[in-house]
């Protein structure tokens, strides 16, 4: 059956089949024009876990979505499909995750030093397997970023509209690669609670909190706008410093502040829309958000931005006229008894792929 005659043989008002696609829909990822990349992988979170869980979950929970959506009536029609669900990757994350372990737990052990000879000999047996275990967990990641790189590079290349979904916030490293290569030059918007600019944090290259740290070598990235900002250390705040030609934060409090003071929303999306270049790929980290609305993710902190401010500002980007190239979607941790997180998720999903397609 031809995507056409799917279009008008399916049903949006009926319960999605057991055996549909994402939303309910019935495309495949040759027919969709919007393709979702799902990338399991968390080897390097240290607080909260399970963002490896968090595109299934959000495949899971988007049976939940009405497909009316008042903003994006027809999106459906275009076809969204999530691509096949990478089960070794997946594998390897869990593996890698254990090893990653060794490497936290001896620094959080500190520099004590040992008290007697038996403990000196399991400190040095700790400290060889961690080493040999950060060196096996550094080369992976790169194998992992080489992955969504061809992967991501693939579909762009097939004329699709190109989404990643996460999976840790270190998942859209080879996605940004894979857009360098194909644009000369664009922009970051990064929504977030932290500003990701720690240089191989824990001794991990590509960690989760290294993200922008690591895409700031891609010279085509042309500007990195952070907003939402709300916990960063002292050596990201000198990272930002030293480029503050290139990356502009815009933090929580400061948005709360100017608002108290009498700036709009509105006011404020235009100005941080105004700092982006002409072609912008979205990076959203589910943290980003008032923590009530991801109260699983894995490092969650208090304040930001509430679900509808969120969404206003992706559709002011859309209508502004400027051309979205891309999005992630990254920290989404499904609840053990419940799946609001992954229900949030899949509805900020829907809203990205609905301003990817520009309607």
């Amino acid at each position: 059956m031809s995507k056409a005659s799917k279009i008008k043989a399916f049903d949006p008002n009926s319960p999605g089949a057991a055996n549909a696609g994402i939303y309910g829909l019935p495309f495949t990822t040759e027919e969709a024009d919007i393709v979702l990349v799902p990338v399991p992988w968390e080897v390097t979170t240290s607080y909260g876990g399970g963002t490896s869980h968090g595109p299934a979950a959000i495949f899971d929970a988007s049976f939940q979505v009405d497909l009316h959506h008042p903003e994006f009536p027809a999106l459906w029609k275009r076809g969204i499909a999530m691509d096949e669900m990478p089960e070794a990757l997946w594998d390897q994350s869990d593996a890698l995750k254990k090893e990653a372990g060794h490497v936290i737990d001896l620094l959080v052990e500190g520099d004590a030093k040992p008290a007697s000879a038996k403990e000196l000999a399991r400190r040095a047996k700790h400290e060889a397997r961690a080493t040999k275990a950060l060196k096996l967990i550094n080369a992976e990641c790169a194998v992992m970023n080489d992955w969504v790189e061809q992967r991501c590079g693939y579909w762009l290349d097939q004329g699709k509209l190109v989404g990643l979904v996460g999976g840790d916030h270190s998942t859209p490293l080879g996605f940004f690669r894979a857009q360098a290569k194909r644009h000369k030059s664009f922009g970051i918007l990064h929504i977030d609670a932290h500003m990701d600019l720690r240089a191989a944090y824990e001794g991990f290259t590509y960690s989760h909190a290294s993200i922008l740290y690591n895409t700031l070598p891609l010279k085509q990235v042309s500007k990195v706008v952070s907003v939402g900002i709300r916990d960063f250390c002292a050596q990201e705040n000198e990272v930002f410093l030293k480029n503050r030609d290139r990356v502009r934060v815009v933090r929580s409090a400061d948005v709360r502040r100017q608002q108290f003071e009498g700036v709009t929303w509105r006011e404020q999306c235009d100005a941080i829309i105004n700092g982006l270049p002409e072609k912008v790929h979205i990076t959203f980290d589910i943290d980003g958000l008032d923590p009530t609305l991801c109260p699983h993710t894995g490092t969650p902190v208090p304040g930001g931005f509430q679900f509808e401010e969120a969404t206003y500002l992706l559709s002011r980007l859309a209508a502004s006229g400027k051309k979205i190239i891309g999005f992630d979607l990254v920290e989404v941790v499904p609840g053990k008894n419940d799946e609001w997180d992954a229900n949030v998720g899949a509805r900020l999903l829907f809203h990205l792929c609905g301003v990817l397609a520009g309607h």
